[in-house]
């Protein structure tokens, strides 16, 4: 994947202007071409045709020697810059028998599709993918996004009358008079001037799905959707903290990676990644599973310190001031750019498991299966929100890509189709959250994981990496954003007003970068408690007055939830109920880890 900005309808299009791009895009300084470098490093394509330019700035992991961008047909009369992967390419080629394609890069097929089909062409594509196509045969042009968002997409409008599609926000801030988050699952046509949803599955009208649970075609289907991901032409790993989602993925890449085309370039060991503090529960099981599965097990440390000394780049890079999303993208910021000094251009992740099997611990008081599915469709439509943005953006700020298998649309089709009733969790007989996945991968015979790995609690990335990171940051906070601050919080951040000092701070650092009201309405809002959404908060009255999305804000649930932490001798009503099968409870303080100069 890659990043593309593309200026259509521009109202200079003299030879000039170009020079002038040109010239400015070879800078490193403020513009807006090189604002989006850290995404491809690796090559840089800018095309004009009149008053339309597309840019792109390469990661190469298919066909690295030719399949640079802007890509065309033919005859050059279609023109597209695209970020993403298709993994049916090879399939659709075969459709297009009488086509001839100028590289082998797996993008290389939309503009083909569009020739053969016209703007209906979108829903073939399985994959992820941003694109913008420029038909200069009559001037217009069409722009989408991947049915969940794992790519991020932005579309702007400037006064002279162009649109402005971008990777990112800091392609648009300073040109565009209003910008906002392209949705997923949606199309743009210069013809119609108007989105339009290609991306219409049963799930998402949230009906109640009836279909019975069959444990090995949920585990045929996500054993496809690891597998297809496996397409490449450059070195890659898999992200390993060793809970359910990504071991499940690190299993079954190892397990199928001696017959793919990358183990012939690149050998069939497969190299695995997990970061933490000193001590932290991910890096303990991630070590253990490593260790099982027989990879080359690379484990980075990072310190509180070194994580507040990050979180200025790290906003900038993702573009959100979500609270959640910023304490899980920086120890993933850190691990990246540490994955990337390897020479690994790609890693496989674990990220929509949760939005997809009520994973959070806050499903535990799911009050009906209604609910609990209806609650799981809007966590994965505001997936590109969240997870998704967290993902894309503090990988590729180091020029990382990563591959996400269970938002793969057939998988997500078989387990939304799913009857929640076998998803609720029900813990006086044995069912704890994910349990649907969990026991699809329950192999006596073949095992894919430990029997207490497969069944190890959920924990937040931001909580794996140790306790001590989230409290660190607060701590951080309280030095830094005084009472009366926050006691104006209203007056000075009316929308999304931040109720705690740790938002606060983050907000600061966001308007520094983004000061546009725009940017400030791409980010979502509202209470939440172990990522739930606003609506799933009253699912336990005890919440509302313990609003944090962490995981140890699920009080009864999590073995290490904060009241337990606080007062670890009380004999409360809500004391978690530990899981027969999960890894030891690890004992932390409530102080967390001292911040060190």
């Amino acid at each position: 994947m890659c990043g593309i900005l593309a200026v259509l309808g521009c109202s200079d299009n003299s030879q000039a202007k170009r020079v002038r791009v040109l010239e400015l895009s070879r800078r490193q300084s403020s513009f807006i071409f090189t604002r989006l470098k850290h995404r491809g490093p690796d090559w840089s394509g800018l095309h004009q045709h009149g008053d339309c330019y597309l840019a792109h700035q390469r990661l190469a992991i298919v066909d690295p020697a030719s399949g640079d961008q802007p890509l065309f047909n033919e005859d050059k009369s279609i023109v597209v810059t695209v970020n993403g992967e298709i993994y049916n390419h090879e399939e659709l080629r075969q459709q297009l028998p009488h086509h001839k394609f100028r590289t082998g890069s797996d993008c290389d097929v939309i503009a083909h599709l569009y020739e053969e089909h016209g703007e209906n062409f979108v829903d073939m594509l399985d994959g992820i993918f941003s694109f913008v196509l420029l038909d200069t045969r009559d001037n217009s042009f069409l722009v989408a996004r991947d049915a969940i968002g794992v790519t991020s997409l932005y579309i702007g409008w400037g006064l002279d009358g162009s649109v402005w599609i971008s990777s990112e926000l800091k392609g648009l801030i300073d040109d565009c008079e209003n910008f906002k988050s392209f949705p997923p699952g949606h199309l743009y046509s210069s013809k119609e001037k108007e989105f339009r949803r290609w991306y219409n599955p049963p799930w998402f009208s949230e009906a109640i799905p009836s279909a019975p649970y069959d444990p090995l075609a949920l585990r045929i289907a996500f054993e496809k959707a690891v597998i297809k991901r496996l397409m490449t032409d450059v070195p890659f790993g898999v992200l390993l903290s060793g809970g359910l989602d990504s071991s499940l993925v690190a299993s079954i890449t190892a397990r199928y990676l001696k017959d793919t085309k990358a183990a012939k370039q690149w050998g069939a060991k497969l190299h695995s990644f997990c970061v933490g503090l000193e001590g932290a529960p991910d890096l303990k099981a991630g070590k253990e599973v490593a260790d099982y599965l027989g990879t080359v097990h690379h484990e980075f440390h990072f310190t509180v310190q070194d994580g507040i000394d990050a979180i200025e780049e790290v906003i900038y890079h993702i573009e959100t001031y979500d609270v959640t999303t910023i304490r899980a993208a920086t120890p993933m910021f850190l691990m990246s750019r540490k994955i990337k000094s390897l020479g690994v251009k790609w890693v496989i992740s674990g990220e929509g498991s949760d939005e997809i099997f009520g994973g959070y611990l806050y499903f535990h008081k799911a009050p009906s299966k209604e609910e609990f599915h209806q609650e799981t469709c809007q966590k994965i439509k505001a997936l590109h929100q969240y997870d998704c943005l967290r993902a894309n953006k503090s990988t590729f700020a180091w020029g990382l890509e990563a591959r996400v298998p269970f938002l793969d649309k057939e998988f997500i089709s078989v387990a939304m189709n799913i009857d929640p009733e076998h998803k609720m969790i029900k813990r006086e007989e044995g069912r704890i959250e994910k349990w649907v996945l969990r026991k699809a991968f329950d192999d006596e015979e073949n095992p894919y994981l430990p029997k207490h790995i497969l069944y190890r609690q959920k924990e937040q990335f931001s909580d794996g990496v140790g306790y001590g990171w989230i409290d660190g940051i607060k701590d951080h906070a309280e030095k830094h954003v005084t009472n009366k601050m926050l006691l104006n919080a209203p007056h000075i951040f009316p929308h999304n007003t931040p109720n705690t000092k740790e938002a606060y701070y983050y907000r600061m650092i966001f308007e520094r970068f983004f000061p546009q009201n725009s940017a400030r309405l791409t980010v979502p809002g509202g209470p939440s408690v172990a990522c739930s959404t606003a609506n799933a908060v009253r699912w336990d009255a005890d919440w509302s007055n313990n609003l944090d999305p962490s995981g140890r804000a699920a009080l009864g649930v999590h073995v290490s939830a904060y009241e337990n932490l606080v007062n670890s001798d009380s004999s409360s009503n809500n004391k978690a109920i530990i899981p027969e099968n999960i890894i030891p409870k690890i004992e932390v303080s409530p102080i967390g880890v001292a911040i060190k100069s």
